[in-house]
């Protein structure tokens, strides 16, 4: 019976409900009844039906099982404060795990220098993307002020807190948190530096995140005090930068990623968004927002770092992906075969990402 049992995982946590002593007591009647009494974390759990019919699910596979009762209630405090200490691996103190020198989850803070280029767009589609070729993701909406990965990536769940500890809710298989999971409705949030510090501090370091294989944050625009935190909060952490062609746009841009000089961090290179519209009718691509842009980037970061920041990718404009990140669709998921979704591209003489600077 505890073996069934501890197939069962806790749909937060992801770990078994034996191993997280959520397992209360197990009754077994003559007549083939099994009672069985399961611990939630918290008494509003958003979870209790799955783990009702997981359990149930479970335990009615064994052999002379007639029927599953399952009872819930509620951890203690003492409990919930044993099964926070356990999670962080025996200590209570609350730290960044993604900071720490045995991490081996590489972490990604995708910048850009001004807003509207798309950068929360290359996140999600980035996440739900690796999250399908089987990797441990998860995002954190670092964008206080302009939080939209939520919408973007559908998801729509709450984040249960346990003790000091906060369950993030999952969608697509990505493990997301924001701020706007914490604020009514469609509310602003108005808050100082300091305030936005100890957001992101918290997002870090209280969430409870699992072994993530990548960690995506999506920073707001510039070079203002998330841009700072993160890389005192995850020195680690590795820049990618979002631009579109035009160039007004590439000189912030470039300006943002230069960045890494001063905070000693790397940048992984740099994604080109919005490169070129393909005309409906005869698939000729239009340059609405110029070109270029991405490679003047890539060229201008190489030599400010003295490091070579190569162009990862070029991002045609797509009303898919728009619609997409509407509906909490990423286009990577439901139009895989697109350009903007990683499919097939245009002619090389047509194609955006072929036509930048020839350094």
């Amino acid at each position: 019976m505890l073996e069934a049992l501890a197939t069962v995982n806790d749909p937060e946590i992801n770990r078994p409900i034996t191993e997280l002593g959520m397992v209360k007591s197990v009754g077994i009647g003559a007549d083939g009844t099994v009672a069985v009494t399961v611990y939630l974390t918290v008494s509003g759990c958003p979870m209790r039906e799955t783990i009702t019919k997981n359990v149930t699910d479970a335990v009615a596979r064994l052999d002379g099982v007639t029927r599953v009762d399952v009872t819930l209630d509620v951890m203690s405090d003492e409990q919930r404060k044993e099964l926070a200490s356990s999670l962080r691996g025996g200590t209570a103190e609350r730290e960044v795990p993604f900071a720490q020198p045995g991490s081996l989850t590489r972490v990604y803070a995708v910048a850009s220098g001004k807003g509207g280029v798309g950068k929360s767009s290359v996140t999600v589609n980035l996440a739900a993307a690796m999250a399908a070729d089987g990797l441990k993701v998860g995002v954190v909406d670092a964008d206080i002020y302009g939080h939209s990965v939520p919408r973007m990536l559908g998801a729509d769940g709450r984040p249960t807190q346990v003790e000091n500890m906060i369950m993030p809710p999952s969608a697509h298989g990505v493990k997301v948190i924001s701020i706007g999971m914490f604020t009514p409705g469609n509310a602003p949030v108005v808050w100082r530096g300091p305030m936005l510090h100890r957001a992101l501090q918290q997002f870090l370091a209280d969430v409870y995140w699992g072994d993530l294989d990548v960690l995506l944050l999506d920073l707001p625009p510039g070079t203002g005090d998330i841009a700072i935190s993160v890389a005192q909060l995850v020195p680690n952490a590795e820049i990618l930068v979002v631009t579109t062609p035009q160039q007004a746009a590439a000189e912030v841009a470039e300006r943002a990623g230069s960045i890494a000089v001063q905070t000693h961090q790397k940048i992984v290179g740099v994604v080109e968004n919005m490169a070129g519209l393909p005309c409906p009718h005869c698939d000729e691509i239009v340059d609405v927002f110029g070109t270029g842009g991405g490679q003047r980037v890539a060229d201008g970061l190489t030599r400010t770092t003295g490091a070579l920041v190569p162009v990862l990718g070029s991002i045609p404009i797509d009303v898919r992906l728009r619609e997409g990140g509407d509906e909490g669709k990423p286009v990577v998921l439901t139009d895989p075969d697109s350009p903007a979704g990683g499919g097939p591209r245009p002619p090389p003489d047509q194609d955006p990402a072929s036509r930048g600077s020839p350094e």
